[in-house]
């Protein structure tokens, strides 16, 4: 399928091939048609895989069917992080050049000045965080009361509990009729619950199974002591050849350290976070993508907007405590169809957010000690594939086996309760002998 056979017109077609797109991704061959129907859509699929083509390339075809001379917000996507909204923002510039359709991105972090004098001349398109687009609402600044269209991005992490207040509130802002999509990586059955009563009839779209990661993805984990690891880094950066990496933090300090040590080793390194200004943020970003930098240090909250074709490779410096963290991590590589390596540095005291990962993922991820960095405390084993729910025969099966002690069951049902009644007795009769001997 061409992306001309789903009927785009003819500016959004010269835009895709001024980017060198041809062919729609499976999400894409999936979702544009129904959102060009006005169907409400909540779509799942592997980051990487298009998502934000999906609802972009739709989003603008409608608004220049219903173009209006006056410039009033009608179409409004939803981000959590800085980062991400200007991704999107910058997908919509490059997919809409050809057209007259204006847009632009609100966020926090910077002078909200300009960006109200920028909404004052009027937005057909606004991209924005949660908090920023509130307090522009607050301040009179920005009228949601004509969008037609709403999208929210990376939906599971805008409904998580930090998210979910504002987004109530800005839903409550918007006209209650107008079409709205949801589109994200991952979706825990609590988040699927909830983003369907925000949603009318929403048709589902699932293009991968649920949290799984994508294959062109090839995850190893290098067991290490902590003390090692970032020496470990700095040697597999050296010794492979690494131009650019990005490498996962659990906290901010630990991301500030680990550049520190990783400049001291001769490699150049940035970290973003949220403690860090717009400025410094968006500074290490363009750094990053222009080659300047070989490292980019970041914490969960940038892993979302962090957009870079042909990254090789993704590090867990530190495993992410919500093992659906680790899915979005990964998915910085492997995008657009090229292969990339996602290595995970862990210690003993990882082991439970290992196996929680593992089980997430469905999947065991293979272990491999590196020469000369083989950790003194040892990573436990997982057995991932052995914890699956058992048939009803197998659990039924274990359970009399724990009742009996471990002897060999009889296949009869009434025997089996019989001797398990008799050994009860037994042990309430030696603890009864116990305490009556305790208390003579």
């Amino acid at each position: 399928m061409k992306f001309t056979d789903l009927g785009l017109p003819e500016s959004l077609i010269r835009a895709l091939k001024k980017s060198d797109y041809d062919e729609p991704t499976p999400v894409q061959q999936s979702t544009i048609p129904l959102i060009q129907e006005g169907k409400d859509v909540m779509a799942t699929s592997q980051t990487g895989t298009g998502k934000t083509a999906g609802f972009v390339l739709p989003m603008l075809e409608i608004l220049m069917s219903n173009d209006s001379k006056q410039r009033k917000i009608r179409g409004l996507i939803i981000t959590p992080t800085r980062e991400l909204a200007a991704q999107v923002h910058a997908s919509i510039e490059k997919y809409g050049r050809y057209t007259e359709l204006k847009s632009t991105v609100v966020f926090g972090g910077v002078n909200i000045n300009p960006q109200k004098k920028t909404l004052r001349q009027g937005v057909d398109v606004l991209v924005a965080s949660p908090g920023r687009l509130l307090d522009l609402h607050g301040q009179q600044a920005v009228d949601l009361r004509h969008v037609e269209y709403f999208v929210l991005d990376e939906a599971d992490r805008m409904l998580d509990m930090g998210f979910i207040h504002d987004i109530r509130r800005v839903c409550a802002l918007l006209p209650k009729k107008r079409q709205t999509l949801m589109f994200s990586a991952t979706f825990s059955p609590e988040i699927r619950a909830l983003a369907k009563a925000m949603l009318f009839k929403p048709v589902e779209v699932d293009m991968a199974p649920r949290n799984s990661t994508i294959d062109l993805v090839k995850q190893v984990v290098h067991p290490v002591d902590k003390k090692k690891k970032a020496d470990l880094l700095a040697y597999l950066i050296g010794s492979q050849r690494w131009e650019q990496v990005i490498v996962f933090t659990r906290t901010k300090h630990g991301a500030n350290k680990l550049a520190k040590q990783l400049d001291k080793a001769g490699i150049n390194a940035a970290a973003i976070h949220g403690n860090k200004s717009q400025g410094a943020r968006t500074k290490a970003l363009h750094q990053f993508k222009d080659g300047k930098l070989t490292a980019l240090v970041a914490t969960d909250i940038a892993a979302r907007g962090i957009d870079i074709r042909s990254l090789g490779h993704v590090v867990n410096y530190d495993l992410p405590n919500v093992p659906e963290d680790y899915v979005h991590r990964i998915g910085r590589t492997g995008r657009a169809g090229s292969t990339g390596d996602a290595v995970s540095l862990v210690c003993a005291d990882e082991i439970k957010q290992l196996r929680d990962i593992e089980r997430l993922i469905r999947r065991d991820l293979a272990r491999v000690e590196v020469e000369g960095f083989e950790p003194e405390h040892q990573l436990p084993a997982t057995k991932t594939r052995q914890t699956r729910q058992p048939s009803k025969g197998s659990e039924s099966q274990g359970r009399n086996r724990q009742r009996s002690g471990g002897r060999a069951h009889d296949e009869n049902k009434s025997k089996n309760r019989v001797g398990n009644t008799q050994g009860t007795n037994r042990r309430r009769r030696r603890r009864g002998a116990r305490r009556a001997a305790v208390s003579a």
